[in-house]
């Protein structure tokens, strides 16, 4: 199973490279079932595994000039600050058995199961037709500080970076063009998904150092495979192909969890 979550990790970086999300999508599904991680714990290595890999794509844009320093710092300082609180204080909180009355709803399953919905969500954001470019336009500070809130709690409880949420955000409250977007997403995500680890190294969190370096090291190779196939792809086709795959993994989850693990 453990070779097939390595072959199934390329995607992980495959997708950060080619569309700038979508990576902790497909990690925290790979680390539970293949590397047999609980969802808790699966948070904690992903927000590493992504936020490394992101961070490597982030320099490719710098040197382009893509990147967008103080549109993202209205977004993510807010993020990190309820991406901490939410680690620290909302996902501890929540009791291995959450309802147990003839159906028992465990916390395990509560991740999945809303992971999955997230899946679906994000699967409709990938699907549906590009986000047509716009000219760079008047930014809506309250709006960014409110998204990067609620964004925040979304990746500290899930471990889910956000990406396919961000870059409309960063579109439509922030003028960005679509690369740019893209690109400051990509930033937004390394910044969010390392502090996360961070504050779990702070808060003595265990993790396993074999999978984080060794998931970590086939995802990054993954990612530098998407950045090649992003300059040869038109990546606005391959996208919801993409979707539709992640959508099906969020209905498998939602099966199995529901359905094939009683």
């Amino acid at each position: 199973m453990e070779v097939i979550g390595y072959i199934c990790s390329l995607l992980i970086g495959v997708s950060l490279g080619l569309i700038g999300s979508g990576g902790s999508i497909l990690a925290i599904p790979i680390l539970v079932y293949f590397f047999a991680l609980t969802p808790e714990h699966a948070t904690t290595h992903s927000l590493f595994i992504v936020g490394i890999t992101s961070a490597i794509a982030v320099r490719k844009h710098y040197r382009f000039g893509n990147l967008k320093i103080r549109e993202a710092l209205y977004f993510v300082v807010p993020s990190i600050i309820s991406l901490l609180v939410s680690r620290k204080y909302l996902l501890p909180a929540v009791p291995e058995v959450i309802f147990d009355r003839g159906f028992i709803v465990t916390k395990h399953l509560v991740m999945m199961v809303l992971f999955a919905l997230l899946m679906m969500g994000a699967s409709f954001s990938m699907i549906r037709k590009p986000i047509p470019p716009t000219a760079p336009g008047h930014i809506s500070v309250s709006r960014l500080v409110l998204l990067g809130l609620l964004i925040g709690v979304v990746t500290g409880f899930l471990g889910a970076g956000g990406g396919f949420l961000i870059v409309p955000v960063l579109v439509f409250y922030a003028g960005m063009r679509l690369r740019h977007a893209i690109a400051t997403s990509l930033l937004i995500i390394t910044v969010n998904s390392l502090s996360g680890f961070i504050g779990d190294l702070v808060n003595h969190v265990v993790f396993d150092k074999q999978i984080l370096v060794t998931v970590s090291a086939t995802a990054i190779a993954g990612m530098f495979g998407g950045l090649y196939l992003s300059n040869r792809i038109d990546t606005h086709k391959l996208k919801p192909i993409f979707g539709w795959f992640v959508f099906l993994m969020g209905l498998f989850i939602l099966a199995k969890e529901l359905f094939f693990s009683r």
